[in-house]
């Protein structure tokens, strides 16, 4: 937290000597938009019934503005037009959606350790994997109690872990997350494509795919 901080108040210092004002405007956005995210995102810690949609709004208030912020002011200071910067912030900010979802893909090593020390059991900061396994009602109070105790009162065993991997390979929720997180991906080629044909292009569209494909 304290890095994050010391690097934000660092970005505005470089702003302030390159004397640009549109990007110290996108910066003071940002700094807005990340503490709102924060916000929500504390009042919102171990809630089971969070939906998909607030938990999309509350990473597009914190990774996602912190990428989009970064790439637009970057964009600025290098000369770009306000709609290229604005279309790089918007690439950049769909990036940032795979970095904040937190899927495991089959072939990755996973262990109960694993499991314990993930955002969702320790500070009850819900993943997108968690969010697709978990919809109530439909899948019945036993489920759901299964939940509350691990994830809220954080009330975990060595079985639970396995229990969760069963979950989520039952409801296809990783799929279906990394199928989202495709989607968000093509939306960030999508937000080049005005941008010159030249070797960045591919290599940031190569970059939105990446964050698809890698492994945690």
């Amino acid at each position: 937290m304290l890095v994050g901080d010391f690097l934000f108040a660092r970005a505005f210092e470089l702003m302030v000597g390159a004397g640009s004002m549109p990007a110290l405007e996108v910066l003071a956005r940002a700094s807005r938009v990340i503490s709102e995210g924060e916000v929500l995102q504390l009042t919102r810690s171990h809630d089971l019934d969070l939906t998909q949609d607030v938990y999309i709004e509350i990473i597009g208030a914190k990774t996602a503005e912190l990428f989009a912020a970064a790439a637009e002011a970057g964009a600025i200071s290098a000369g770009a037009s306000p709609s290229a910067a604005a279309a790089f912030a918007s690439s950049a900010r769909t990036w940032a959606w795979r970095s904040s979802s937190s899927t495991t893909p089959s072939t990755t090593p996973a262990t109960p350790a694993r499991w314990a020390r993930t955002p969702a059991t320790t500070s009850g900061r819900a993943r997108s994997p968690c969010r697709c396994s978990t919809p109530w009602p439909a899948r019945g109070a036993a489920e759901r109690d299964f939940w509350v105790r691990t994830v809220d009162r954080r009330e975990q065993t060595d079985a639970d872990f396995e229990r969760v991997r069963a979950l989520m390979a039952e409801t296809r929720a990783l799929d279906d997350t990394l199928a989202l997180a495709a989607r968000y991906a093509d939306g960030a080629k999508a937000a080049l494509a005005d941008f010159p044909s030249n070797s960045w292009r591919p290599a940031l569209e190569d970059l939105a795919d990446f964050a698809v494909r890698r492994q945690a």
